[in-house]
């Protein structure tokens, strides 16, 4: 079983880009062709299934214009 801490980081992370993405009026398919990652790859972040890399966040910050802090914090 995956370990519970974990699983609320990648849960945070996914909140985040998610409600990000749609502030910005961006899909998912636009978000993952902006940061060079898989669309699929994209919604398992969103849904906290995923747990991306620093470099794929930092992609994702970049490609939604914001500080990757702004991705982890609570």
């Amino acid at each position: 079983m995956p370990d519970p801490a974990m699983q609320d980081w990648c849960a945070i992370v996914g909140k985040n880009v998610r409600r990000l993405r749609k502030q910005r009026g961006m899909t998912q398919e636009e978000l993952a062709f902006e940061s060079e990652i898989d669309l699929t790859y994209v919604g398992g972040i969103e849904r906290g299934k995923r747990n991306p890399s620093l470099l794929v966040m930092a992609r994702i910050a970049e490609a939604l214009s914001i500080p990757l802090s702004k991705l982890l914090s609570d």
